[in-house]
């Protein structure tokens, strides 16, 4: 019972930050070697947009974690995983150059892409739990 307690008690203590930033971290390390094989043309404009998103994505996570005042950052955080949903999107899409093979194989891309998926959920239930505090207030 204690156990079950303590679960709860990081989900709702405001823990699941903690949680968020690992997840980012684990994303940054599965999609920055993927960002290599990015044509010439792409790697300094895509490529590097990617990168710079997953960073501020990271960036936004420490802040988040540190601060009182959650919902501003909070939602910033949701629009910039947002932003990297869609230039993930377009990295995948055969018709960005449509003589040449896509930026990622449609395989990476659904790895990557459920692990973006994953962050925006725990983003939302903690949006879920912030908006419910300030409810209560």
């Amino acid at each position: 019972m204690k156990e079950s307690e303590s679960i709860q008690e990081k989900k709702v203590n405001g823990n699941s930050i903690f949680q968020i930033k690992e997840k980012i971290y684990e994303m940054i390390l599965y999609g920055s070697p993927k960002l290599q094989g990015f044509p010439k043309c792409e790697r300094y404009a895509l490529a590097a947009d990617i990168r710079k998103s997953m960073y501020t994505a990271l960036e936004l996570a420490v802040r988040l974690e540190k601060k009182y005042h959650k919902k501003t950052t909070l939602q910033d955080l949701d629009i910039e995983i947002d932003v990297l949903r869609n230039l993930l999107r377009l990295a995948k899409d055969p018709n960005l150059y449509p003589k040449q093979k896509p930026c990622l194989s449609f395989h990476t891309w659904k790895v990557w892409i459920r692990k973006v998926d994953e962050i925006g959920r725990m983003i939302g239930g903690y949006m879920e739990w912030v908006n419910s505090r300030e409810k209560q207030k």
